[in-house]
């Protein structure tokens, strides 16, 4: 299961690599993290916090269900700009980032039980 959600956030990664057109950019790794890059700080910036990097994660998969949901209410109504193909899309990303938040508050809860339940 695991590799294959791997699998599948490689594939979004890849097609928003091409979306944004940095085909040459392999530094660019941004899952639903906002626009942080991990393992690039410049000097006299501070890093984000891991609080901060939950929060932006967070907030990106609600940006992508908001919009799914806006594709999905426009193609109900008929609107030409949002065919099926394009609609069916947003709603695989958006299941895809919720299904991949779910999979890392539940590795946090266990890693979080791990450590509560280590003998001291």
């Amino acid at each position: 299961m695991t590799d294959a959600i791997s699998s599948i956030l490689s594939q979004i990664r890849a097609h928003e690599t091409r979306a944004r057109g940095d085909v040459g950019n392999t530094n660019a790794i941004d899952v639903g993290l906002g626009n942080a890059q991990l393992g690039r700080v410049e000097s006299g910036t501070k890093a984000p916090g891991f609080g901060e990097l939950l929060s932006g994660a967070i907030d990106k998969v609600s940006q992508t269900q908001a919009h799914s949901s806006a594709m999905q209410t426009a193609f109900e109504m008929g609107d030409p700009r949002a065919d099926l193909a394009r609609t069916m899309v947003a709603m695989q990303q958006s299941s895809v980032a919720f299904r991949a938040t779910v999979e890392v508050r539940n590795r946090l809860v266990q890693s979080y039980q791990d450590v509560m339940n280590m003998p001291v």
